[in-house]
C-alpha cells in the first residue's frame, strides 16, 4: 500500500508541475527568450526531487560553447537527470517526437530528432552542425539505444560527424558517464538495476509504474575532461576515445571506486578552459 500511495503521489505531483510549467516554456520558446534554454534545467531539477532521484555529480562541466556532451544511455529518465545538470538540447530518435506528453516536452527543449535510416544521414548531420554553429550545446547518446545499465554498448561513430566542423569553429566534446548506483541509500546491484534501466522490449508504462514506487535512487554522473574534436584523426577515433572514458567511468561508479572526476585526455591542439571550479558533489536542486 505504501508503494502504491508513493506512486500516486509522484504521478499527481509530476503532472501538476508539468502542466503548470509547460505553458511557461512554450511562451519562452515562442518569444525566442534567452530563458528558453535555462528554464528546462529548473524544471528537470524539480522533477528529480519529485521522482526521488539524488544526483552525485563529479568533475567539471564544460563552459565552452558549443559543447557536444557525449553520454551513455540507460533509460528515458536519463533525460531528467542530465537536464537537471546541463543547459542544452538533446539529440533523440525521431520516435520520441510522437510520444504522449514526453514528445511535447522534448520539442519545447528544442530536441534534435534524428532518423535511423541511412539516406537521412546527410540532412541530420546538417541540422546538428547548424545547431552547434549557432553555439547550442547538444547532448548525444551515441549508443543509439539504451542498455541494461551494467555496460556501455558500442558507439555509432556516424553520430559524431557533426563534430567535424567545416566552418573552422572548434568543437568541444565532453564525455559524461551516468550510472544508477544506490536505492534508498544501499548499493543497487544487478537485481534492482533493471527497474531503472529501460531496454529491449520493455513496456514504458509498466516500467515507469514500477520505478515510481521504489523510493530514492542515487545516480552518479561524472563529467570527464573535455577534449577538442579536431585533435582526433577521425570521428571513429573520437568515438572510441569517448567510449573508453565513459566505460571506465561507469565501471568505477558501479563498483563504488572513488575517482577524481576527470578522465585523461590525449594531446590536443587546444585545451578547453573551464572557469567553473566543478560541479557540486550533490546538486541541491535535484535532491529527493
Amino acid at each position: 500500500m505504501r508503494s502504491f500511495l508513493l506512486r500516486l503521489s509522484r504521478i499527481a505531483t509530476y503532472l501538476a508541475v508539468t502542466l503548470l510549467l509547460l505553458p511557461v516554456q512554450a511562451a519562452l520558446v515562442a518569444t525566442k527568450s534567452q530563458l528558453a534554454a535555462a528554464f528546462p534545467r529548473f524544471y528537470h531539477r524539480m522533477c528529480c526531487r519529485i521522482l526521488g532521484f539524488r544526483i552525485d555529480a563529479k568533475g567539471t562541466l564544460s563552459e565552452r560553447h558549443p559543447t557536444l556532451f557525449v553520454v551513455n544511455h540507460v533509460s528515458y529518465v536519463d533525460i531528467t537527470i542530465l537536464g537537471a545538470l546541463i543547459k542544452g538540447s538533446f539529440v533523440a530518435k525521431s520516435e520520441v517526437a510522437r510520444w504522449p506528453l514526453f514528445g511535447v516536452l522534448a520539442k519545447l527543449q528544442r530536441t534534435v530528432f534524428i532518423e535511423r535510416r541511412i539516406h537521412s544521414a546527410a540532412a541530420q548531420r546538417g541540422e546538428l552542425t547548424r545547431r552547434l554553429a549557432a553555439g547550442n550545446d547538444l547532448i548525444l547518446f551515441p549508443e543509439g539505444t539504451s542498455s541494461d545499465g551494467s555496460r556501455v554498448l558500442p558507439f555509432k561513430s556516424a553520430l559524431f560527424s557533426a563534430a567535424e566542423s567545416t566552418t573552422g569553429m572548434p568543437i568541444v566534446v565532453q564525455p559524461v558517464s551516468l550510472a544508477y548506483v544506490r536505492l534508498n541509500g544501499m548499493p543497487m546491484g544487478r537485481l534492482y538495476r533493471p527497474f531503472f534501466a529501460w531496454y529491449g522490449d520493455m513496456d514504458m508504462a509498466s516500467h515507469l509504474w514500477e520505478l515510481l514506487g521504489l523510493g530514492v535512487a542515487g545516480v552518479s554522473v561524472e563529467f570527464h575532461a573535455p577534449v577538442m574534436a579536431n585533435a582526433f584523426p577521425s570521428r571513429k577515433a573520437l568515438a572510441t576515445y569517448c567510449r573508453d572514458v565513459i566505460t571506465g567511468g561507469v565501471a568505477a561508479a558501479l563498483s563504488g571506486r572513488e575517482r577524481d572526476g576527470a578522465g585523461s585526455a590525449p594531446p590536443t591542439r587546444e585545451t578547453p578552459a573551464s572557469p567553473r571550479a566543478g560541479v557540486a558533489s550533490s546538486v541541491a536542486g535535484a535532491r529527493a
